[in-house]
């Protein structure tokens, strides 16, 4: 796969992904919202990063893909703000131990929040990929 085709690889399974989040928070699922969107801030910082014509490293942290796709420094304080946040969504919606903690912070107002803020962090790095 080329550069161009691992990019749109990328961008194309984190659009389908916040899709999903979208339909999760229709349907009250508000854990698999948050998870999912976490997904979709993943994966489209995988498109960034292999934007760089690097292959995209197989973690899940979000700052250390921000970090090494070279993106940290760009990012404003909200936006390391909402990944931080975000991070700890992958492991926790995983596992029961954690999931009713969760859910107990993740109020429909809560998720809409993700939701928007996915959906702005990922038009901010479609721009800077020129899609």
């Amino acid at each position: 796969m080329d550069k161009e085709e691992r990019v749109k690889y990328w961008v194309d399974i984190a659009e389908y992904d916040f899709d999903t989040a979208k339909v999760m928070f229709k349907s009250g699922r508000r854990l698999y919202v948050a998870f999912m969107c976490h997904q979709a801030v993943e994966k489209m910082l995988k498109a960034y990063w292999s934007s760089q014509g690097k292959e995209a490293p197989y973690i899940h942290n979000l700052n250390r893909l921000a970090e090494g796709s070279g993106l940290l420094s760009e990012l404003s304080e909200e936006q390391c703000d909402f990944i931080e946040s975000l991070t700890p969504m992958n492991i926790e919606a995983r596992y029961p131990e954690y999931k009713d903690q969760l859910l107990r912070t993740l109020t429909p107002k809560m998720c809409r929040e993700i939701i928007n803020n996915t959906k702005a962090f990922m038009q901010w790095i479609k721009n800077r990929l020129s899609i």
